[in-house]
């Protein structure tokens, strides 16, 4: 069972057909909440913030602390207990079903499956500055412990970089006869990633491209049921390595022929 106003003590069976979050018990549905309100920080916008968060469902909720960030803009952050639940059972997520291997294997695979290298162009396109996502999955660094694909030593890795205009990308794409196309879009306000990603696969077609490449997008915002919406072919999310994303384009390069 959920949280119930009308009770003292929780349920500690583990009900996921009426999951809620846990906080001090089991079922508890506690929850800390962090929010700006362009007010002062005063009683009055501690009193505001505990209006909202009532608002938005939250049984007796408390300001543990208010932030001043500039003279009319405040940062609160609320504890307090949700009164809603959800089927957990009932959630479905589209996500890449490729096999995970590693880089040995991967590179093994290359060599049992194909009679050459396989070539791969990746760059952040559009306005987006940030390379720490291409970086983290071609860089011969890579991330974290996973080293990437620069390091692969049957992997043709082209990294261009940040703020590279698709058309430059399909270009460069085209010259090095690449089999894969790797985006990566860390800038998300307004959803500008939303229309430069549109606008990629929009050219790709029509230059009678699309099928060209296996093209895949990764960033913090992308889920793989986002990316095949959009066009792609996968789409990688937070806590994705170089393991996970060549994994899936030699197995789905393999399926092509």
């Amino acid at each position: 069972m959920g949280y119930d106003m009308n009770e003292t003590k929780y349920s500690k069976d583990l009900n996921l057909k009426k999951l809620t979050p846990y906080g001090d018990t089991l079922n508890d549905g506690k929850v800390q909440l962090s929010f700006t309100l362009p007010v002062q920080n005063d009683e009055q916008g501690v009193e505001a913030a505990l209006i909202l968060s009532k608002k938005m469902g939250f049984i007796n909720p408390i300001v543990a602390e208010s932030i001043t960030l500039d003279n009319d803009f405040t940062m609160y952050v609320v504890y307090g207990s949700t009164i809603h639940t959800i089927d957990y059972t009932s959630i479905k997520v589209e996500k890449v079903e490729s096999e995970v291997m590693s880089k040995k294997e991967i590179e093994d695979y290359i060599d049992n499956n194909f009679n050459r290298n396989i070539v791969v162009v990746g760059a952040s396109t559009g306005t987006d500055a940030h390379t720490v996502g291409i970086d983290a999955i071609m860089n011969m660094k890579g991330f974290a412990g996973h080293y990437g694909i620069e390091r692969y030593h049957n992997i043709e890795a082209y990294n261009m970089g940040s703020q590279v205009e698709n058309e430059e990308l399909i270009k460069k794409a085209l010259e090095v006869k690449a089999d894969v196309l790797l985006v990566s879009q860390t800038v998300t306000q307004k959803d500008v990633h939303i229309k430069n990603l549109v606008n990629l696969v929009e050219l790709l077609e029509a230059e009678n491209l699309r099928d060209k490449f296996i093209v895949i997008v990764g960033g913090p915002r992308i889920t793989h049921e986002l990316a095949k919406e959009l066009g792609f072919d996968a789409g990688f999310g937070p806590k994705k390595y170089a393991e996970d994303v060549a994994s899936f384009f030699i197995q789905e390069l393999s399926k092509r022929g």
